[in-house]
């Protein structure tokens, strides 16, 4: 199945060394091509994965598929809150608690669950603030221990968080006090370097609550139209190929960018693994 790219664009990257050319032809002549035969690497990554040791562990651990995160139902109240969230700049201004737990459950939906160590409020809140700019800055007041329902690789799970006061907003910044657990080496090595063919997909955006689509965000260029992403799907795994459309001759800048691309399947996702096939290993959301 091939999808194309919903043109949310952002910016993942500026490169911007120098205006450069992107071809040999004429200054914005379209050079486009044939879409790569993706269908063969996408099997080798499936045939590797499926069955194997490294599937059993990671069914057996916890992989977040959505941003750890989850926002004040109302943010943000300006562009200024958002720039501070965006580049990681908090400010406490109020005491976190303490707690003698060491440890957290996930609990998924069909019973099974996994005892992992407890992230401490102090902990969660370092992993929001990586920033000590002067810039705009939200200010965290308190947190309490509490849950939240999280998508993961196992499907959604009730998982423990910290609840963040944030001043001006009504209800709390979650953030979940577990960390992922250690993925397992995989089974295949990736593809060499891009080439303008097979890219490597950055992220999972979200799983549908149904789970019959997922979006990633892809990366691409300024000298094409954007990514698109073909999916294999088979018992054990789902596998996505990233790729770019449209490739143009002519002066551009060199950037890398990102859209978010929504890939619909033919049943949901389940416990079936999601992988790239560029990289050979299974893609996971924002840690």
């Amino acid at each position: 199945m091939r999808t194309t790219a919903s043109r949310t664009v952002r910016m993942l990257a500026a490169l911007a060394l120098s205006a450069t050319g992107c071809g040999a032809g004429a200054a914005g002549s379209d050079t486009s091509e044939e879409p790569p035969d993706t269908r063969p690497r996408a099997v080798e990554v499936a045939r590797a994965w499926d069955g194997s040791r490294a599937a059993t562990i990671w069914r057996e651990g916890f992989y977040p598929m959505a941003d750890p995160v989850q926002l004040p139902e109302d943010a943000f109240h300006d562009d200024t809150d958002k720039e501070a969230y965006l580049s990681q700049n908090f400010v406490l201004r109020g005491d976190l608690p303490q707690t003698t737990e060491r440890e957290g459950k996930v609990t998924w939906r069909n019973g099974d669950s996994l005892a992992l160590p407890l992230l401490g409020a102090r902990e969660a809140y370092e992993k929001l603030d990586t920033n000590d700019s002067p810039g705009p800055r939200l200010t965290v007041t308190g947190a309490e221990l509490g849950e939240t329902t999280l998508a993961t690789s196992r499907g959604p799970a009730t998982v423990p968080a910290w609840l963040f006061t944030i001043e001006g907003y009504d209800t709390p910044l979650k953030r979940i006090a577990l960390d992922a657990s250690k993925p397992p080496k995989s089974p295949i090595e990736p593809v060499g370097s891009p080439s303008g063919r097979l890219w490597e997909l950055s992220q999972v955006a979200e799983v549908a609550a149904d789970g019959r689509s997922v979006t990633v965000l892809a990366h691409h260029g300024a000298c094409d139209d954007g990514p698109a992403v073909d999916v294999l799907e088979t018992d054990g795994s789902v596998v996505l190929s990233g790729y770019v459309v449209g490739t143009r001759d002519g002066a551009c800048t060199l950037q890398l960018l990102g859209e978010k691309v929504t890939v619909a399947l033919d049943r949901p996702l389940g416990d079936r693994i999601l992988l790239d096939a560029f990289a050979g290993r299974p893609m996971r959301g924002t840690d």
